[in-house]
């Protein structure tokens, strides 16, 4: 299995927020380096295919940081919108944003014109779960991946923010949570 180390947009896409992300830009960023090498193993993508998953898994959380909170989903999708304005990618629009903003649905995506969206979905919930939940993945591949992008504190991050989430909010999920 080929590990992709260092992906050049993706570089470039989370360097201007490392600042704002301080002590979890390492964290977040190996998260992302993880999502797209699951999403490379759940399906074997065409190039383009894989710009979309490199550019979706840059800004699927990114409105932690943008605006400042729990409910991200909307800002990252802002947050990717904005992106590919900028970058003449609009044609990609609907399909990005499903994919930012179904990422944490619960039930599958069938989505037959947007196939990716579920393949993102998938390689969140590989990466969310430690690995735990494998959606036919090798534990070898899955324990190589992790290997090469240590966690850096990113599950710790995540789950103090759902504690603080729930300690408000003790009877509501939090709202990135579909079904």
């Amino acid at each position: 299995m080929a590990i992709q180390q260092k992906i050049e947009l993706v570089e470039e896409i989370l360097s201007p927020w490392a600042a704002v992300m301080g002590d979890i830009y390492s964290g977040y960023k190996n998260h992302v380096y993880r999502m797209i090498n699951f999403c490379l193993q759940l399906r074997d993508c065409a190039p383009e295919e894989q710009q979309k998953i490199f550019i979706a898994a840059c800004f699927h959380d990114l409105g932690l940081w943008s605006a400042g909170t729990f409910d991200y989903l909307p800002p990252s999708v802002l947050e990717a919108q904005k992106y590919l304005g900028q970058h003449g990618l609009e044609v990609w629009r609907e399909e990005i944003t499903l994919m930012i903003d179904l990422h944490h649905q619960i039930r599958p995506d069938n989505n037959l014109q947007y196939p990716l969206v579920e393949v993102f979905r998938k390689a969140d919930l590989i990466d969310v779960s430690l690995g735990v939940i494998k959606f036919g993945l090798p534990r070898a591949t899955i324990k190589q991946v992790k290997a090469a992008f240590p966690n850096a504190g990113f599950h710790r991050f995540l789950a103090v923010g759902a504690t603080q989430w729930f300690l408000k909010h003790p009877l509501s999920p939090p709202p990135f949570m579909k079904l």
